[in-house]
C-alpha cells in the first residue's frame, strides 16, 4: 500500500476511486471500464502536474518519504554482485554508513552510502541513516583502500546528518567528519557521489566531496534541514516551508548554483512510486559519468575536484 504525503491527498482519492472501481468491476458483471480510463488519465494528469509544481517543503517530504529507495536498493539495482566490508579497525562498525567492493556491468567499484532503513526496526539499526564517527572512520578506511586498488568511488548521500549525540562527540565526530572530506578532497581515483534522498550537513559532503556530485530530481542537499534553520531564526519549526524557500535546498536550484553537476531525472510521482525505474535512470548516468572520468589522470581528478570546490560560492 502506497503511503501518501499531505499535498497528495487529491490525488490519493482518485486513486482510491479507480481501486474500488475495479473491485466491483471484478465482482459482477457491471461494465465500467470507460469510467475507470477517464478516472485513471484525470489522477495520471493530477499526479504529472502536482510534481511539476513542488514547493522546496514539498521537495523534502518527498526526498524523506519512507517508500523511497535506500542504500540497499540501489545497490541491489546497480551491481552485479556486492561485497560489504565493515569497522573502521579502531572502535565499532557503523550500520548507518554501508561499503564495499561491486561489479556494475562488470566495472569493478567501490560504493559507499548511507543506509536509513525501512521499517521500525531496521530504521533503529542503522540509526536513521545518521552516522557516528565509526562509520566516518569507516568510510575513511574504505576510501583509502579504493584509492590504492585504483577503484572508482561512488557514495551515495542519504542522511539528515550525522548523529548529534553526547557519545559521538565524546569520540570525535567533528574531526572524522573533516578528516573523511579531506579523504575525498585528496583521492587519486574518480569519486561520485550522488544525493538521493536527504543531503544534510557535514554528515552529507564527507562522502561527496567529489569530481561530480549528481543529484536525483526530488532530492535535497543543505547545511542544515528546513526545521533546523527556522528554529534557529523564527525559534519556532512552524517555518519549515518557508526555511526551505529561503535555503534553495532543491536539485534545479544547487545546479543553478553550481553546486550540483547533474540532476538525474526521476518517475513521475517520485522514486517511492516506481524504484526500479528510478534506480534504472541512475544507472545510466552514473555509467555516463565514469566513462568519462575514467579518462583522466590521478594529477587531472585532483586539480578538477580541487578548482570545483574552489568555485563554488
Amino acid at each position: 500500500m502506497l503511503n501518501y504525503l499531505d499535498f497528495e491527498k487529491p490525488i490519493a482519492e482518485l486513486e482510491s476511486r479507480v481501486r474500488e472501481l475495479r473491485e466491483t468491476a471484478s465482482s459482477g458483471s457491471i461494465d465500467i471500464d470507460a469510467e475507470v480510463e477517464r478516472l485513471e488519465a484525470k489522477s495520471n494528469r493530477l499526479l504529472k502536474d502536482t510534481y511539476a509544481r513542488l514547493t522546496p517543503w514539498q521537495k523534502t517530504l518527498v526526498a524523506r518519504h519512507p517508500d523511497r529507495p535506500h542504500f540497499k536498493d540501489y545497490v541491489a539495482g546497480l551491481a552485479d554482485d556486492f561485497l560489504p566490508l565493515g569497522g573502521d579497525r579502531a572502535f565499532a562498525d557503523d550500520p548507518a554508513l554501508v561499503g564495499g567492493l561491486a561489479r556494475i556491468d562488470g566495472q569493478r567499484v567501490l560504493i559507499l552510502g548511507h543506509e536509513k532503513g525501512d521499517d521500525t526496526a531496521t530504521r533503529l539499526r542503522h540509526n536513521f541513516g545518521m552516522a557516528k564517527p565509526e562509520g566516518y572512520r569507516k568510510a575513511i578506511r574504505l576510501m583509502d583502500l579504493a584509492d590504492r586498488f585504483g577503484l572508482p568511488i561512488i557514495t551515495l548521500v542519504d542522511t539528515p546528518g550525522a548523529f548529534p549525540g553526547v557519545q559521538a562527540e565524546e569520540r570525535g565526530q567533528a574531526e572524522a567528519i573533516a578528516r573523511s572530506t579531506e579523504q575525498c578532497l585528496k583521492l587519486k581515483v574518480p569519486l561520485l557521489a550522488v544525493v538521493v534522498g536527504e543531503g544534510g550537513s557535514g554528515g552529507a559532503v564527507a562522502i561527496a566531496a567529489a569530481n561530480r556530485v549528481l543529484m536525483m530530481e526530488h532530492a535535497v542537499y543543505s547545511v542544515i534541514s528546513p526545521e533546523g534553520c527556522a528554529s534557529i531564526l523564527w525559534r519556532t519549526a512552524d517555518k519549515a516551508a518557508d526555511a526551505a524557500e529561503a535555503m534553495r535546498v532543491t536539485s534545479s536550484d544547487l545546479r543553478q548554483l553550481g553546486v550540483v553537476d547533474r540532476i538525474v531525472p526521476e518517475p513521475v510521482g517520485g522514486a517511492h512510486r516506481e524504484p526500479n525505474e528510478a534506480i534504472h535512470l541512475l544507472k545510466t548516468a552514473l555509467l555516463e559519468e565514469l566513462a568519462q572520468l575514467t579518462d583522466l589522470s590521478p594529477a587531472d581528478l585532483l586539480a578538477q575536484r580541487r578548482s570545483k570546490f574552489l568555485a563554488i560560492g
